[in-house]
């Protein structure tokens, strides 16, 4: 009868023997799912886990019935079976954690995304407001002190600078509030109080308070009603997204041409365009106009007197998505056409 401790060192001697033989009969499994591996390296990362998962079972089931040599006997059919029963517990949850992972990993990256293009925002945005503050600033202080010093004393000259430091003060005002508009916006932080809105008197009331800047430019303001709809919105916010599509369509449209304002229903839902001439924006630039900051190149501005901060169409954007509407832009004529889509009350 052979003892127990030296039962164990003939299986020990018995597996030492048997071991190159099954690293051998194994090593092709392992290397074609090494070579399935590098072919999905950039796939997707359940198929990754799953061939993870399938690589050590597949090579330890071809190691055992190499050794074996493909005699099926009770204990190698139990063998292949308990292989089977894992691979059937494991490959299915394998899938589920890769696809979880998968998600985990593409919300992370997007993340990652969002965060490096609102810091690039952020830093344009401090860029272009020091650069729009500083030149209003120091025109205010140099017409001040040309007023202290007396160098100015005709009474028209003392009231022309007193008019120009009146503009620059407004035109700073209506920066700041731009600033603290967006940033109720992007901080979630703004609150409506809705109601139902006629939209035509939105317009209309608009365009009259854009009439005086757009005599200025000797632009043409039309204005087109092929209906009256009424939206459920806040009227202040409805007023301010017209204001700023009138406004930049203006700023951006050459002397002698015409900006156009119709209103309308598509569908379910209210739709207010604005068409201006500013020729076109370049395809490469038509999906940033929306972003904080962007003005655009030169060609689309013609003049860059008086612009903005390059914030209108980014709150105009916020305060159409705070209405639960759409806001779109496209090349449209001798311009581009932004289409405000908000739900009928």
């Amino acid at each position: 009868m052979i003892e127990p401790d030296e039962s164990f060192g003939a299986m020990l001697t018995h597996a030492w023997h048997i071991l190159p033989f099954a690293l051998l009969f194994a090593l092709p499994a392992v290397v074609l799912g090494g070579l399935v591996l590098y072919r999905l390296r950039h796939g997707s990362l359940a198929a990754t886990l799953t061939v993870l998962v399938l690589i050590p079972l597949v090579a330890t089931l071809t190691g055992v019935l190499g050794v074996s040599g493909f005699m099926f006997n009770s204990t190698l059919t139990t063998m292949v079976l308990v292989c089977l029963l894992v691979a059937v517990v494991v490959v299915p949850c394998a899938i589920v954690f890769g696809r979880a992972i998968a998600r985990r990993s593409v919300w992370e990256r997007e993340a990652r995304e969002r965060e490096r293009a609102a810091e690039a925002s952020r830093r344009e945005l401090v860029a272009w407001i020091s650069h729009d503050l500083r030149s209003p600033l120091a025109g205010i202080r140099a017409m001040a002190e040309a007023l202290a010093d007396g160098v100015v004393s005709e009474p028209a000259e003392v009231a022309g600078y007193a008019q120009r430091i009146g503009g620059e003060s407004t035109r700073l005002s209506g920066m700041v509030d731009d600033l603290f508009e967006l940033s109720r916006i992007t901080a979630g932080a703004l609150r409506l109080t809705m109601s139902a809105v006629q939209l035509r008197d939105v317009v209309s009331d608009t365009i009259a308070a854009q009439t005086p800047v757009a005599h200025r430019k000797r632009v043409r303001v039309e204005a087109h009603a092929q209906a009256s709809p009424v939206v459920s919105g806040s009227d202040p916010e409805l007023a301010r997204i017209v204001r700023n599509l009138v406004s930049n369509a203006i700023r951006h449209t050459p002397p002698d041409g015409t900006v156009a304002v119709q209103i309308g229903v598509a569908g379910s839902e209210a739709l207010i365009a604005v068409d201006d001439g500013c020729g076109g924006i370049p395809e490469d630039e038509i999906g940033r106009v929306f972003d904080v900051a962007f003005r655009g190149t030169r060609a689309r501005t013609p003049e860059r007197d008086g612009a903005g901060g390059g914030l209108g169409l980014a709150i105009a954007k916020g305060l159409v998505e705070a209405h639960r509407g759409r806001i779109l832009v496209r090349n449209h004529g001798p311009g581009c056409r932004f289409e405000v889509h908000l739900p009928l009350a």
